[in-house]
């Protein structure tokens, strides 16, 4: 697959097929997400790959914490999401969330549906493979840029196995959570999750296509000449 086809072909699934992931596949995206620029190539990240048992209970586990425990004892260590929205930012963001809820059929005032269509986050959307990315919290905001093009490394990376991903900023929320699940330091920041599989093509979620905002309506050219290609 051409690499601008593999960047057009991502994005986020939402069900996936149960069929199991080469062990070959994933380590060519991780091997190839490795080779994503970092400042100074301090190549700051690191990777927790989930299966089988270990997966399901730590799904099992997020989800007795949503059931059962205070909202405000799991809250995620940094904002990934504003706390104030503005446009043109909370449209884009709405009209997302109508898609979706429009294409699976569940209605505006369905909280209850809503709410299990978000718990689906938690069970990897039936991903066989789930990944958790972290960086060392002492470092700087930069930081976030270099895992940012790791992350899509990743997710370009799997489409040019045949593969599909889902980037899940909800698991941030849980943190405390997974960590009993993973070897993970006290110094270590969870970026987010992400499932990997493949998509299922005949759930209805997985159809919804975002629109995209064109280069024109967000790149200034300065010097170009205009007859020219």
């Amino acid at each position: 697959m051409h690499v601008h086809d593999a960047i057009m072909s991502r994005k986020s699934i939402r069900r996936f097929l149960a069929t199991p992931v080469p062990r070959v596949s994933l380590m060519r995206i991780l091997e190839g997400a490795a080779m994503a620029p970092s400042g100074h190539n301090i190549q700051p990240w690191k990777v927790y790959a989930v299966a089988g048992a270990v997966k399901e209970a730590l799904s099992v586990d997020i989800l007795a914490a949503i059931a059962n425990d205070p909202p405000a004892q799991h809250l995620p260590e940094f904002d990934y999401y504003p706390v104030n929205w503005i446009e043109p930012f909370i449209g884009r963001r709405r009209k997302l969330g109508h898609e979706l809820y429009a294409i699976l059929g569940i209605g505006r005032e369905d909280k209850a549906a809503r709410e299990r269509q978000m718990l689906e986050n938690y069970k990897f959307f039936g991903a066989p493979i789930g990944l958790f990315v972290t960086f060392d919290r002492s470092l700087a905001t930069g930081t976030f840029m270099d895992v940012g093009m790791f992350i899509e490394n990743i997710l370009v990376g799997a489409r040019g196995e045949g593969l599909d991903t889902c980037g899940q900023a909800a698991f941030n929320w849980y943190h405390k959570v997974i960590r009993r699940h993973l070897p993970m330091q006290d110094s270590e920041l969870l970026a987010c999750g992400i499932s990997l599989g493949f998509a299922d093509p005949a759930a209805p979620e997985n159809k919804l296509l975002p629109e995209k905002i064109k280069p024109e309506a967000f790149t200034t050219f300065l010097g170009f000449d205009e007859d020219k290609a």
